[in-house]
């Protein structure tokens, strides 16, 4: 059985979107893009609407998608968590992610690469943390090995790295502490007993080198 649309009216909240009224009585909303082949006047079968229905389903996940990649890059298995959180089936998710990495907006390599430069600039870790993390977001372990392979990384240098970041908030204390505290913190990123102790060893001479000239 055919429905004539009779009005297409802007919503007065969200300008994004239209209500569509059949017969003299509204029917639903659609996003604009999905609607804008229709037109007052124009007969709709049952099937029809049930086709622009999915559409406009499949249109909100990937307008919600897009909103929550512009916070930050995010990987394919994150943007998949947050759109079953909204309540959308698998077969829209599934059509939105593709599009998404169609268009360029999704792209697990990329979202390594970066995620690995990121950490590696300014909240240094080692490389196993590095992976562990990604693995967590749901990035394949082929991707992951790529991503650090192309950095080149080197944990002896990440764990300087690290180490002299937090060197301030420990370097008044005697040996023992500074040792222990420090330590902990470069294990807590993921760093060998064997470069952690390596690095602890290497600032400590350092600053008992420093300590020296200063007073002579």
């Amino acid at each position: 059985m055919e429905k004539t649309i009779t009005a297409i009216e802007a919503q007065k909240h969200n300008r994004s979107r239209v209500n569509i009224s059949l017969d003299g009585a509204y029917a639903f909303s659609l996003d604009q893009l999905t609607a804008a082949w229709l037109k007052p006047g124009l007969k709709l079968n049952e099937q029809q609407i049930a086709q622009l229905l999915a559409k406009d389903e499949q249109q909100s996940a990937y307008n919600r998608a897009l909103h929550f990649l512009s916070f930050r890059s995010r990987s394919n298995q994150e943007v998949q968590t947050y759109l079953e959180r909204k309540g959308y089936t698998a077969e829209v998710i599934e059509a939105v992610l593709a599009q998404l990495e169609e268009d360029g907006f999704l792209n697990d390599t990329r979202f390594s690469r970066e995620w690995v430069e990121n950490r590696t600039t300014f909240r240094p870790r080692s490389q196993s943390m590095l992976g562990w993390e990604l693995k967590q977001k749901g990035v394949s372990s082929e991707t992951i090995e790529t991503a650090l392979a192309e950095a080149e990384l080197d944990d002896a240098d990440l764990a300087l790295e690290a180490a002299q970041r937090a060197l301030g908030r420990y370097a008044s204390l005697p040996w023992e502490d500074f040792a222990r505290k420090l330590g902990a913190y470069l294990q807590r990123r993921g760093f060998s007993a064997q470069v952690t102790w390596a690095t602890i060893r290497k600032l400590w001479n350092a600053m008992q080198d420093s300590s020296s000239m200063q007073d002579t």
